[in-house]
């Protein structure tokens, strides 16, 4: 019987979603990212960039930012991690990559995050660890039309709705369970999205390119 983990990140660490074959499903988690990979699983995804450019941006957040909109955010690099703050980073790729070439707050925001996964995954563990976007997931689940913003009450409906028919029957209670746990209702909806790459995906945005560490920058789904 396979498992599938979907992981998404919080401001106090990582969330997971479980799905198996047989239907069975739950949610945990932690600060530290290791803890819920040792949780036993076929395949897993996760909404954070893997396979680091060493400038430039990936053509997988390009053609998903085509689909999506600014809910993807490109310019993620290798030495994202070396620069004190924001400016000091933007200054840097506006000077020798060229204008348009910065990173978002949001995208900023992320680097510790970013630096958790990419001190974690290898080659080989990519086999089984890739990443994901959840919003491409939910597009491409409801035949690839926009669903309302995210953050609207609206657009967690569709999200939901879409999740339970998916097979994650249990979502509505979990949102309610979480309460106290710092983990957020979209954070929780995106790693449920995640799970649902990690059983499901069979098509991948980028163009297969491998970064200097042989890590292929994709996003499936």
């Amino acid at each position: 019987m396979a498992a599938y983990l979907g992981l998404d990140g919080f401001r106090r660490g990582w969330v997971a979603a479980l799905i198996d074959d047989e239907g069975n499903q739950s949610f945990d988690y932690a600060s530290a990212l290791q803890r819920l990979l040792s949780i036993p699983h076929d395949r897993a995804m996760i909404d954070i960039p893997i396979g680091l450019p060493d400038r430039g941006f990936r053509s997988c957040d390009i053609e998903a930012r085509d689909r999506l909109g600014s809910s993807v955010f490109t310019g993620a690099r290798r030495n994202l991690f070396t620069f004190p703050d924001l400016p000091a980073a933007n200054r840097h790729y506006w000077h020798y990559e060229g204008a348009g070439k910065g990173i978002s707050c949001q995208l900023w925001n992320l680097r510790c995050k970013i630096k958790e996964v990419d001190e974690i995954i290898t080659p080989d563990r990519q086999r089984v660890f890739l990443e994901t976007h959840p919003e491409l997931i939910f597009w491409s689940r409801n035949d690839e039309n926009a669903l309302a913003g995210k953050k609207t009450k609206a657009g967690r409906k569709q999200r939901v709705q879409i999740l339970r028919k998916l097979g994650f029957r249990h979502i509505e209670r979990w949102l309610k369970l979480r309460f106290g746990t710092g983990i957020g209702c979209d954070d929780l909806i995106d790693a449920c999205a995640c799970a649902i790459a990690a059983r499901d995906a069979t098509r991948a945005l980028g163009d297969r390119k491998l970064d200097a560490r042989g890590l292929f920058m994709q996003m499936h789904y």
